[in-house]
């Protein structure tokens, strides 16, 4: 008898194909079978789809969750969405390597909030998060900041030969114990002290492993075109795969910009390089307030597009404009930014900005293999940017339903299957006979995302079940709390498993 069977359902399987009614079977953490309508034995627990499309469970691929695996092991607000695994170690900050002695929440800005525990490597923070039973599955990036940091500390200046070939450790151990690849974010600090020569000697570390090189570029706005051909430089002389994370054009006078941007990665895809993209579907961005900001020389209009979405030295701060801050205190929007800065944690605020075009968004969802990555903070105190709970919801809502930019299988193909094989997860993103019984159910004709920036931490509408490595993990709206995620090795399985 199978352990689970789901009835009645739309299947779309993640390749891009139209929907076909049929019934799916798992037994022992696999799909057992996909098969017509009415021509699936019986099962211990039966879903009635009800005419639901049931496909892959969806992939992140660019998330911050590193630290929330262990602060928050329901994953709750990844699971509501339909998401079952996330690439995790993004812009430059990774759990791994670690030095129990450093604070690596300091180092990172709160990027990183969460992470506890003794781990070293990233074997030991596999170990950690199982322990507390994850609800959904973790791939992982190493980041160049984090091996920076605990090399050099942040230093502003060259490596030196030795220390060179202590980041290029740091990174094969990682790729040896399963991670994707390399992770940079050159807004960041250190990263911004890098050279290109540096990150790329770095970078080809992944190459003997065929990993990726993911990056926050070193500009996303009026350098935009300039980073992208520092991040084709890099992955070029690396001899690996570029992924351009959470690609935009940043600041209205830039607007625009990604359609050039796009056509410089066709021009290298044609020219044989192997490139690849992520996108959030949202008009505001989201990071550590003080990479923003020169104390000396405060941008006071791109102070008066920020909002506070995480404050540990002002909690009365979070959802608030900095121009509102600056009203109810009566002082300048530049002192407001001084304040927050400068308090005890103030570099651990977390901002929302308003600085992208709706129509970037669409021209990047339309271009030919763009993946979808959330990029949220998993800041549960505050009022994070609802893209932390809204993501996926609202590229089918938004994206496919109303404004019809993408279709529904095409869409589920971006978040499923092209993720699955770009990041290496193996035999996932697919509903076929065999893999990994990762799925969402959801009805296409009501799924919303709910959280707004005002209200960002609601969970959304129209997802009906999930299930994760075979566990139903959550069914009508109720977290059933199973633990069953797992930590994957890139093109390898799960950790832990041979």
């Amino acid at each position: 008898m199978l352990d689970l069977a789901f009835r009645n359902v739309e299947i779309l399987d993640g390749t891009g194909a139209v929907a076909f009614r049929g019934d799916v079977g798992i037994q022992d953490g696999r799909i057992a079978a996909v098969v017509e309508e009415g021509a699936l034995g019986a099962a211990h627990t039966e879903i009635d789809g009800d005419g639901a499309c049931l496909a892959p469970g969806f992939i992140d691929t660019h998330a911050h969750d590193d630290g929330a695996f262990l602060r928050h092991p329901d994953m709750g607000f990844k699971l509501a969405q339909g998401v079952t695994s996330v690439v995790s170690g993004n812009c430059g900050f990774s759990a791994a390597p670690a030095d129990p002695s450093v604070n690596a929440t300091s180092a990172s800005g709160g990027i990183l909030a969460g992470l506890t525990g003794d781990f070293t490597d990233l074997a030991g923070y596999f170990d950690l998060v199982l322990a507390g039973k994850p609800a959904i599955n973790n791939m992982m990036l190493v980041g160049h900041n984090t091996i920076r940091t605990l090399t050099m500390g942040m230093d502003k200046r060259e490596p030196t030969a030795a220390e060179l070939a202590t980041m290029r450790g740091h990174v094969e151990l990682a790729m040896e114990q399963g991670a994707c690849g390399f992770s940079s974010g050159l807004i960041y600090r250190p990263g911004r002290y890098s050279l290109t020569a540096e990150v790329a000697e770095i970078a080809a570390a992944v190459a003997p492993f065929d990993g990726l090189y993911a990056t926050h570029m070193r500009n996303e706005g009026d350098r935009l075109l300039e980073a992208v051909d520092e991040s084709l430089s890099i992955a070029q002389d690396a001899g690996v795969h570029l992924h351009i994370s959470h690609h935009k054009s940043a600041g209205k006078p830039n607007w625009g910009k990604v359609g050039e941007s796009l056509a410089k990665v066709d021009a290298a895809l044609q020219a044989g390089q192997r490139v690849t993209l992520d996108v959030y579907p949202y008009t505001a961005g989201s990071g550590r307030m003080i990479e923003y900001f020169n104390l000396d020389r405060i941008n006071t209009a791109f102070a008066e597009v920020v909002r506070i979405a995480g404050c540990p030295a002002f909690r009365e701060f979070e959802g608030k404009m900095v121009t509102e801050i600056a009203v109810e205190r009566g002082i300048s929007i530049d002192d407001v930014v001084r304040l927050i800065l400068t308090a005890e944690k103030g570099e651990r605020t977390i901002c929302i900005h308003f600085i992208i075009d709706e129509a970037d968004i669409e021209t990047n969802l339309a271009h030919v293999d763009m993946m979808v990555g959330s990029d949220g903070i998993p800041d549960l105190r505050g009022r994070p940017h609802p893209r932390l709970f809204g993501t996926f919801p609202r590229v089918l809502s938004r994206y496919v339903r109303e404004r019809g930019v993408l279709s529904l299988p095409e869409a589920v193909r971006r978040m499923t299957s092209l993720s699955a094989r770009t990041f290496g997860l193996t035999e996932r993103g697919e509903v076929r006979e065999g893999w990994y019984a990762d799925l969402v159910l959801f009805e296409p004709s009501t799924i919303t995302d709910e959280a707004s920036y005002d209200d960002p931490k609601r969970e959304p509408t129209g997802v009906r079940a999930v299930v994760v490595n075979g566990q139903l993990a959550l069914h009508e709206g109720q977290h059933r709390g199973v633990g069953s995620g797992a930590m994957l090795r890139y093109r390898q399985g799960m950790h832990g498993t041979r």
